[in-house]
């Protein structure tokens, strides 16, 4: 019997105790999530970087990441920001991210809609209508010479000015400006 108590307290002795963190698998994880949430971060144009609340010390290294051209120290600048992303909170971070990933979303589809009612203008006059009932003050006869001599740059293949011309004035009254006025208008003067 004296035995068999013996390597009871063997087997006690050298069992596994619960860990007292994550584990390897778990830390590393986190590790490399951070050091992804660095390459986010060095990605982003550099005023939308602006509007992420950083740290002095990681905005330095995220703009020194951006001059790297050596494909090397671009690599360690990226495990660097990674090791400084372990000593800040990252959830801020996270949701800065977040809130302008979902705002670049929001200007990528507002552009798509402005192509579509473009391309609906270029189409037919009709659209004119949506434009008056969506932008009351739209001045509607810039708007419409403008889609006329694009169908006519596009018949002629030209390059399409008119047309750019006339994204760039529906772009503003979507931005809530008042269209400029014509160029024509503004020599009279």
């Amino acid at each position: 019997m004296c035995a068999q108590h013996s390597d009871l307290e063997y087997e006690d002795e050298f069992a596994e105790a619960p860990p007292a963190g994550p584990s390897k698998t778990r830390r590393k994880r986190e590790m490399h999530e951070l050091q992804a949430l660095g390459e986010a971060l060095v990605a982003l144009p550099a005023e939308r970087l602006a509007r992420v609340p950083l740290p002095e010390a990681l905005r330095e290294a995220v703009q020194d990441a951006r001059r790297f051209s050596s494909h090397g120290a671009h690599r360690r600048q990226l495990q660097y920001i990674g090791r400084l992303m372990r000593t800040v909170d990252a959830e801020p971070i996270r949701a800065a991210l977040e809130a302008v990933r979902h705002q670049s979303a929001q200007d990528a589809a507002a552009h798509q809609r402005l192509e579509r009612l473009r391309a609906r203008l270029l189409e037919s006059d009709e659209a004119l209508h949506d434009i008056k009932t969506q932008w009351p003050h739209a001045d509607l006869q810039h708007l419409r010479t403008l889609a006329r001599n694009a169908r006519k740059e596009a018949a002629a293949a030209k390059p399409p000015r008119a047309a750019r011309e006339l994204f760039r004035q529906l772009r503003t009254l979507a931005d809530g400006a008042a269209a400029p006025a014509p160029e024509e208008d503004a020599n009279d003067e």
